[in-house]
């Protein structure tokens, strides 16, 4: 892997004007694609095979005039005021006549009006699915009844989500990442060249994501992750070859064969960090959710891409940038950075703290990480409802205004679905179904049938006692469908967004296990692979447990539970995104084996060098240290600027991305790794030797690259620039 990666470095470097223009080329030719075949995305969260989304099937093809989208216009009097028919009557028209909608139902026919009479719910039929209404059907609807006056009027359903877009709260993250490549490097070339190589395949993968968008159904969140995920790695492993670089340069070493070293050696740990962070995000395809395996492989292809960009552009760049990749006071050749040889930098001084203190840094480390993790007790997880949009949006006034006039279950409706082979049949079914239902626990009220035209699929309205995400609201829901499921003669669904919620976090709690065993044990075995180790990799997963327990736990208590809220601008707490765990778990595992590679590697490549277990230990953290540092601040940066977004989703991911990467970097693994590595000693690096034979040797290390291909160093020295 060395040797194939170090001939990769250095013929990219040498052939820099050909590898530039290729990379150009293929940006302008998925630039291109994305212009010509980029589609809309899809705020649709469903699962083929539950319940729920059976009867949305069900209803598109047998009542396909109640299969599109839905919206709602909330109508209040003033205080001390009631709504009469004639006032209520020209928004009604007015929603009527919008382009697309198939129905605007009168609350005084269909009784949606309170008991005080001072609100009414216009409920709007649409005839194309959410994800067919365009903004000017949008724009239309929300114009509807704005000339009324003496009335507020306030307009929401399905058709009023917001769509999270990219915008300028990105760029934050961007320059404070900018900020500290310039302070790690010392350098505006380095930091700057760094950035662009980033930035590089995050376009790349962006474009080409686009590409496929209109073939393939794109959830809203899945470019932001890709996002998120592409301008992470590609900083942070164009900054761990950069720095081998600088380190190969500042030593004496000729530029190219500088170039080809830092590939084949630092470039090695890239491709496996990356190679982790795309087993566990292509991993959660298992869970069999279409959308979740969508964002998975988008933000995995684009870890490739970033891994790809930083083994051939890279290295082309830094043969642009020649020595100015080095402070001004390192641009010769006798004058070599103190900490790189004489180890008394910093990181040096970290790793024979932890060496001396290893017992109390373990301890300390696991309890308060341990302390952190236990709100994750009472974690709840639903899919987001208006209830949860930003104060001010359309849909969170027509929510509250709802919630006002009629209480929150009237925002979080349920649909039962009966389905028989006769109108007869069907007839009678309801009837039985509309008794069940109403008696039972939770249930408000249910609405009058609404039949299709043969008469064989009937929806029933039904108005939970409490909101779309209690708790409450979730056992009503299986209570209706343990009471129902026997009903003769018709079938009976439950549907609805409500429903649909519950069930996608249901699905996605049982596939955890299944996913957590399927990804952490193939990145056992490769870690495995990369340090022909069995107690380094072990270590790892453990480590990596501590540092999801404790990202959990500040999650919920902040999103859930709303203790400092405010500092993420946070307006309503409530569950968590029904996919943030699986989400979570896939993408920080990733991370964390991106740090522990990157960490542990330098360690394994003095060890095998002649170097004893305690000095390699120590080397491996100060050499590092610096770049994991850095590395981490940038990440959190990154993920960091997406907590200023007002989705609530991209928020809360964004802020447990962040969290969770400080937590693994500086405690587990600047910590609690190394205390670990001193325990063990020699041992960490014991391997059976049946399993030593049967595995390939990577040689991440470059053993065999220093013994294969000599240290090729140049005889006058650098020139300054």
């Amino acid at each position: 892997m060395a040797i194939l990666l170090y001939r990769l470095g250095r013929f990219s470097f040498r052939r820099r004007g050909r590898v530039l223009a290729l990379w150009l080329l293929l940006l302008a030719l998925l630039g291109g694609g994305a212009a010509a075949f980029s589609g809309p995305t899809t705020s649709k969260f469903s699962i083929p095979g539950t319940e729920s989304q059976k009867a949305l099937d069900s209803l598109s093809r047998e009542f396909p005039q109640a299969g599109g989208a839905t919206g709602t216009i909330v109508v209040a009097a003033p205080e001390g005021g009631k709504l009469t028919p004639a006032a209520v009557a020209p928004v009604t028209e007015e929603a009527g006549k919008v382009p697309g909608v198939l129905a605007a139902v009168d609350p005084f026919m269909s009784k949606a009006v309170s008991q005080d009479g001072r609100y009414a719910l216009i409920q709007v039929q649409f005839e194309s699915g959410v994800d067919g209404i365009t903004d000017a059907q949008r724009e239309s609807f929300r114009e509807a009844g704005s000339d009324v006056t003496d009335l507020r009027v306030e307009h929401g359903g399905e058709i009023m989500r917001g769509v999270p877009e990219i915008g300028s709260t990105e760029a934050i993250g961007v320059a404070v990442a900018a900020l500290v490549l310039v302070l790690t490097f010392g350098s505006l070339v380095a930091a700057g060249m760094t950035l662009l190589n980033a930035l590089v395949g995050v376009a790349a993968g962006m474009a080409g994501l686009f590409s496929l968008s209109s073939t393939v159904e794109l959830t809203s969140t899945a470019p932001i992750l890709a996002l998120m995920l592409g301008l992470a790695v590609g900083i942070d492993y164009a900054l761990f070859i950069t720095s081998r670089y600088r380190q190969y340069l500042s030593q004496g070493m000729e530029r190219e064969e500088a170039a080809g070293r830092a590939t084949g050696t630092a470039g090695s740990a890239v491709v496996f960090a990356g190679a982790t962070v795309v087993i566990a995000l292509a991993g959660l395809a298992v869970a069999g959710v279409p959308f979740l395996t969508v964002m998975g492989l988008a933000a995995a292809a684009t870890v490739a891409l970033a891994v790809l960009v930083s083994l051939t552009l890279l290295p082309a760049v830094l043969g642009f940038a020649g020595v100015r990749v080095l402070p001004r006071k390192l641009r010769t050749q006798e004058r070599t950075p103190v900490s790189v040889e004489t180890g008394t930098g910093f990181g040096f001084r970290w790793g024979r703290i932890v060496a001396r203190l290893r017992v109390p840094v373990l301890l300390v480390g696991v309890v308060g990480l341990g302390a952190l993790a236990l709100p994750v007790q009472d974690m709840r997880l639903s899919l987001p409802d208006a209830g949860t949009e930003a104060v001010g949006s359309p849909n969170r006034e027509a929510y509250d205004l709802t919630t006002e006039g009629f209480g929150e279950g009237f925002n979080g409706r349920l649909i039962a679905v009966v389905s028989g082979d006769s109108a007869q049949a069907t007839g009678a079914a309801v009837k039985e179904t509309t008794a069940l239902i109403t008696d039972t626990d939770g249930v408000l009220a249910v609405a009058a049938p609404q039949m299709n035209e043969k008469g064989t699929t009937a929806l029933l309205a039904v108005i939970p006692e409490t909101g779309p995400t209690d708790a409450a609201t979730e056992d009503t829901v299986h209570t209706i469908r343990d009471r129902v499921e026997d009903v003769k003669g018709a079938g009976v669904a439950l549907t609805g967004a409500t429903a649909v919620g519950i069930d996608v976090s249901e699905k996605l709690a049982d596939a955890l296990p299944v996913y957590l065993l399927l990804v952490v044990g193939l990145s056992i075995l490769l870690l495995m692979l990369v340090f022909r180790s069995v107690l380094v990799p072990l270590k790892a997963a453990l480590g990596f447990l501590l540092t999801i327990g404790a990202t959990f736990g500040i999650t919920v208590a902040i999103f859930q539970e709303g203790h400092l809220a405010d500092l993420v601008g946070l307006d309503t707490p409530g569950p968590l995104v029904s996919f943030l765990p699986i989400l979570l778990i896939g993408i920080l595992f990733g991370l964390a084996m991106d740090y522990e590679v990157f960490l542990v590697s330098r360690m394994r490549e003095d060890f095998v060098h002649g170097a004893d277990a305690r000095e390699a230990v120590i080397s491996g953290v100060g050499h590092n240290a610096r770049v994991v540092t850095a590395a981490a601040v940038i990440m959190f940066a990154v993920f960091g600027g997406f907590v200023f977004m007002p989705d609530p989703i991209i928020k809360s991911i964004g802020f447990a991305l962040a969290i969770g990467v400080l937590i693994d970097a500086f405690v587990v693994r600047m910590a609690l790794v190394p205390a670990v590595m001193h325990l063990l000693g020699r041992a960490a690096w014991y391997l059976p030797r049946p399993v030593d034979r049967a595995l390939p040797d990577l040689d991440i290390e470059g053993e065999r690259l220093n013994s294969h291909i000599p240290v090729q160093r140049q005889d006058a020295e650098l020139v300054k620039t």
